[in-house]
């Protein structure tokens, strides 16, 4: 893990404790940094907090308000952060279930959301359910126990179904017609072969080792050889492109069974 990271992780984690007190049980690196695939530059700081009971309206205010980056500098992008109840964690559920949540960064746009009704249809409901079975897997704990014992993955039929929402969200975006390079495609790419290699496998990995997964068993390897490279400053594959090895994806994971 980057150094400035690391030290970025244990100063939110002291900060949401003077918030939090004795509620917070646990804190997780989540996403790119849990999974080893951590990109300076590139990828997010992704980070799940866990409480005991849930969180009264000031201290959700308090939290935002000092781990925004305003307040708190975030060495990457961006951070996205989310905070569970203990038994919300633990349920399975295919729901988000969150307390609050907050995005804050240098380039990223700010989002506080308080309740998850809050939280715009159009915006994606499907991320916290597929966020909690990374973290079951992959959860770095920076406190508290370990994230297998934290977290649960919701049940395998929900699980497809979240993982066709969520490629349904991404073919719903504007993406340019033509052949020219679409910079953004290759996350579109990369997260597909992360969903269909968690479908088929039962491991998430992060995107890059997902797409070369597939390359190593022979399928799409120049489109994927391609998104991999646009993560290091290449061309990234055309709009329709993307939007084919997406539609191959979703019906590969929503036929299996």
């Amino acid at each position: 893990m980057d150094e400035e990271v690391r030290d970025y992780l244990a100063a939110l984690v002291d900060t949401a404790r003077a918030v939090l007190g004795d509620d917070l049980v646990g804190a997780y690196a989540a996403g790119s940094v849990g999974l080893g695939a951590y990109q300076p530059g590139r990828s997010d700081v992704d980070v799940a907090l866990v409480v005991d009971r849930p969180v009264a309206g000031p201290a959700k205010r308090a939290l935002v308000a000092r781990l925004r980056h305003e307040s708190l500098r975030c060495p990457a992008r961006g951070l996205e952060l989310v905070v569970y109840r203990r038994e919300v964690a633990a349920s399975g559920t295919p729901d988000p279930g969150f307390e609050v949540e907050l995005n804050t960064g240098a380039t990223m746009p700010f989002r506080a959301t308080y309740d998850p009704a809050d939280r715009p249809a159009a915006d994606g409901r499907f991320w916290y359910a597929l966020d909690r079975s990374i973290l079951r897997q992959s959860g770095l704990a920076l406190l508290g126990p370990p994230a297998s014992e934290v977290f649960a993955d919701p049940a395998p039929a929900d699980l497809r179904r979240l993982l066709v929402t969520a490629l349904d969200w991404w073919l719903a975006l504007p993406t340019p017609e033509g052949d020219a390079p679409a910079p953004g495609t290759e996350d579109a790419v990369l997260g597909a072969c992360r969903s269909l290699v968690r479908a088929r496998t039962g491991t998430w990995l992060g995107k890059v080792d997902a797409g070369r997964w597939l390359v190593e068993r022979g399928w799409h390897a120049d489109l994927i050889g391609r998104a991999v490279a646009a993560r290091r400053g290449g061309p990234a594959p055309s709009g329709p492109e993307a939007r084919a090895f997406q539609r191959w994806v979703r019906a590969e994971v929503a036929a299996m069974h």
